[in-house]
């Protein structure tokens, strides 16, 4: 019967390669003329699996490391940044200890302070971060932290085949202190904030098998699969396992039991893929009125399927983070407090910083619609305690709003139901409306 249960001898080479590349242990180096050779296959099949499996999670691959099998971790917890990453964020030159490049450090030590004081500072994990100072540097090394050598400058022999011996990295950057700093720590916070966002890939383990058809397969064959699973929807797929359609029990109802399902499927379906938020995601099932989505990868070969149950129970249940960091969003909104007046109805009163200033030096038109977008976005939080997400919004700016200005976001119900919001939000500078907007909004948890 069609489907997801074929032989080795029925998969594609690249289908075998990715199932011998998953099978591999963790910790297995693997070079593309190596499995050629092995698979005896050509490298340039060789190439696009280990391409594909480094896109799934299986294997990474770091420079001066080579690809190696990994752990496929949840990816709400990640590893934390390793000194190879390092590497590159700082376009930098490794000096030592390359060994150590895949170790993760977590946190950043400034040497600007002299020997002794330092030391309280540096564990196993660290990075010192420091100029032309050998000794710092080797003190480093012996309390098990990496090392970056900032302003271009080198280190000695002696600490080279120190750090080699330690298996710990030592790395030299043309930046100032200050610069390199930034730079990681720009870095820690794009991983921080990207972390807490939810994507498919949280919920999808491209290992599991899924339950596909054929085009060829018949309506018969449809009943059978779905006796066998409990599930009434299932996508086809085509000989390379790329997504070519889906199939309901609605869309059979009526035909003979020989009828293909290339005659019934819905073609292009929508489909989502591993970097998907599990936001957008949901929103789309609601919106269209989908159950199952299918996962692809770039080649829109199927990984896996989420259900809208699955997608709707994993933002019901996840913990939703009050901050996602220095997004610029969170920056312009980090001003305004929250006030309520004696019928509990909802404001937000904050100063029109210089940050928010357009090229006319008043606040932006943009950034008074991100403002007007969040208070909706908090008063509907409030009232129905759900989430959702805007389907439109028109703004109207009746005056300008200068600098330095103390304002109030006032955002207001029109009318509500299970499924929409309608909303007005005021901007007011003193008791003159300064900006508006009508939004509408749908919840997303609607079942």
């Amino acid at each position: 019967m069609p489907g997801n249960e074929t032989t080795d001898g029925e998969l594609t080479k690249h289908e075998q390669l990715l199932h011998y590349i998953r099978d591999l242990p963790v910790g297995t180096r693997i070079s593309v003329r190596q499995m050629a050779k092995e698979r005896d296959v050509s490298e340039g099949t060789a190439y696009r699996a280990l391409k594909e499996a480094e896109h799934l999670g299986y294997v990474n691959t770091k420079e001066r490391i080579g690809t190696v099998r990994v752990d496929k971790k949840r990816r709400s917890h990640p590893e934390q940044l390793t000194f190879a990453e390092v590497l590159d964020i700082v376009q930098g030159e490794l000096l030592g200890g390359e060994e150590g490049l895949a170790k993760t450090l977590h946190k950043l030590v400034i040497g600007a302070m002299e020997l002794d004081a330092m030391m309280g500072y540096i564990d196993a994990g660290s990075l010192l971060i420091v100029g032309n100072r050998e000794n710092a540097q080797r003190m480093a090394l012996e309390h098990g932290a990496g090392v970056l050598v900032t302003g271009g400058f080198g280190t000695s022999a002696d600490v080279k085949e120190f750090a080699n011996a330690r298996k710990l990295p030592i790395m030299s950057c043309r930046h100032d202190t200050y610069t390199v700093a930034s730079m990681i720590n720009r870095a820690m916070f794009d991983r921080q904030i990207k972390r807490k966002i939810m994507m498919i890939a949280d919920l999808v383990d491209p290992g599991a098998k899924t339950g596909t058809l054929r085009q060829s397969a018949t309506v018969a064959d449809f009943v059978k699969m779905s006796e066998e699973t409990g599930s009434m929807r299932f996508p086809i797929v085509d000989e390379w396992n790329r997504v070519v359609g889906m199939v309901t029990t609605k869309d059979i109802v009526g035909s003979p039991a020989g009828q293909t399902l290339d005659k019934l499927m819905t073609r292009r379906p929508m489909t989502v893929t591993m970097g998907t938020p599990i936001a957008s995601a949901a929103h789309r099932m609601v919106s269209e009125g989908i159950e199952l989505l299918p996962v692809v990868d770039r080649q829109r070969k199927l990984v896996g399927v989420v259900s809208r149950a699955d997608v709707l129970r994993s933002m019901q249940f996840a913990n939703r983070p009050q901050q996602l960091g220095e997004t610029f969003d969170a920056l312009m909104w980090s001003g305004f407090a929250e006030r309520r007046d004696e019928e509990n109805r909802l404001s937000f009163a904050g100063l029109a910083t210089p940050q928010m200033s357009g090229p006319l030096g008043t606040v932006s038109e943009g950034v008074l619609t991100a403002l007007m977008q969040q208070a909706a976005a908090k008063l509907a939080d409030d009232l129905r305690k759900r989430e959702h997400v805007l389907q439109n919004m028109t703004t109207y700016f009746l005056r300008t709003v200068p600098i330095d200005a103390s304002i109030s976001i006032v955002p207001s119900i029109i009318e509500s139901s299970r499924r929409h919001l309608m909303m007005e939000v005021k901007v007011l500078l003193d008791s003159d409306v300064m900006a508006r907007a009508m939004l509408t909004a749908q919840t997303i948890d609607a079942l």
